[in-house]
């Protein structure tokens, strides 16, 4: 997405300049972005209601014809979330199968949120908070924070008992195969999680 300024629309009209925020935004834009452009919110209940955007999340809009991503709204809605374990290593298309309706999050241990209910929350030290934390493109195109392979990879040894242990198995083997792994860095995450012997015991299994 393309930084813009106020002054790219000193001409334009409020209307057309939330539509081309929301061109470059992937066809969103939040009622923060408008206070930054010094644009009053009631514009967008008077788009709300001529059907051009549709609301899908506190100060959350999207343009009407396109399908809402439900992985960045969560984040945008969020954003102290991390997408972990099995969501983040489909969007590293190491899963075996795609996310129903409840995501693996991962937070630190004194965040609580109510939106957070019905997926399935990973509560972490701070110190690990932002261990192998990076930005991926869901499905639909949009930025989210995710972690990266070699984290999930520690992630989901270390949880196997709340996963699936095929999925488990499964995402070792692919990830095996992968030739972008990077196994010094997958001990080292270990090493530092405290899980090294689990981790290098449990990856040893798959090795042929």
């Amino acid at each position: 997405m393309d930084f813009m300024t106020k002054e790219d629309f000193i001409n334009e009209s409020n209307i057309e300049i939330i539509q081309k925020l929301m061109e470059r935004n992937n066809g969103y834009i939040t009622a923060k972005e408008l206070e930054d452009f010094d644009i009053s919110r009631n514009y967008l209940s008077i788009m709300t209601k001529k059907n051009m955007i549709e609301k899908v999340a506190k100060g959350i809009y999207i343009d009407s014809d396109k399908i809402e991503d439900v992985y960045y709204v969560l984040s945008a809605s969020t954003p102290k979330i991390i997408y972990s374990h099995m969501t983040a290593l489909y969007f590293h298309n190491l899963s075996i199968k795609a996310p129903d309706s409840s995501f693996d999050i991962t937070v630190t241990k004194k965040y609580n949120n109510s939106k957070l209910k019905k997926h399935n929350v990973f509560y972490v030290d701070d110190k690990f908070y932002n261990l192998g934390v990076t930005e991926v493109l869901t499905p639909y195109g949009n930025k989210v924070k995710s972690y990266d392979i070699e984290r999930c990879i520690c992630d989901i040894i270390r949880s196997k008992k709340r996963m699936d242990l095929e999925h488990v198995k499964y995402s070792i083997r692919e990830y095996i195969k992968r030739k972008d792994k990077d196994l010094v860095k997958l001990s080292k995450y270990a090493d530092k999680m405290g899980i090294k012997k689990e981790v290098m015991d449990f990856m040893e299994l798959f090795y042929e």
